[in-house]
């Protein structure tokens, strides 16, 4: 319940932060790597001078729509929430094929944009940069993933206690 409770909290942050892009996703981010996103991006990649502009015209453009799917996952995690002690078989399902179309669509996204980027930047520089969206992708879904109650609260330590076995 402790959990359910943590969730609820982080729901509501992120509801109040929901019109500031992605506000959640910044701040773990920030909390994992001391950088606003956009920086650590700039960092870590390396674009020739006479593409950076083509680069960031399309790199926002990515990130628009990326933000907009955050959207579609916050509004996943708030139906979860609302209905979190009423789960029946119909409602779970819902769940799960909504997570699945939201997977989908961000694989597309990916691959959308990765096509765009090695026409610009090159296919070498294009995955890294998807290497480092799915890095940090992985690292949100965690943080997320920890913050919400299992359905009917598995113990999570006893899960992590059976993967050792």
């Amino acid at each position: 319940m402790r959990n359910f409770l943590l969730f609820s909290a982080f729901l509501l942050i992120s509801a109040v932060s929901f019109g500031q892009s992605n506000k959640e996703d910044v701040d773990m981010i920030q909390a994992m790597f001391g950088k606003e996103k956009k920086d650590l991006v700039q960092a870590y990649m390396t674009i020739p001078e006479a593409q950076k502009t083509a680069f960031w015209n399309l790199y926002d453009q990515y990130e628009g729509e990326r933000k907009a799917l955050g959207r579609e996952r916050i509004a996943l995690i708030e139906s979860y929430a609302n209905d979190y002690n009423k789960l029946d078989d119909a409602k779970s399902s819902s769940l799960m094929n909504r997570k699945l179309k939201w997977l989908g669509d961000y694989t597309k996204l990916q691959k959308k944009y990765f096509d765009s980027m090695s026409k610009v930047i090159g296919g070498k520089q294009a995955s890294k940069l998807f290497q480092l969206e799915d890095y940090l992708e992985n690292n949100i879904r965690l943080t997320i993933q920890e913050s919400i109650p299992f359905i009917e609260e598995l113990d999570k330590t006893k899960a992590k206690d059976a993967t050792k076995q």
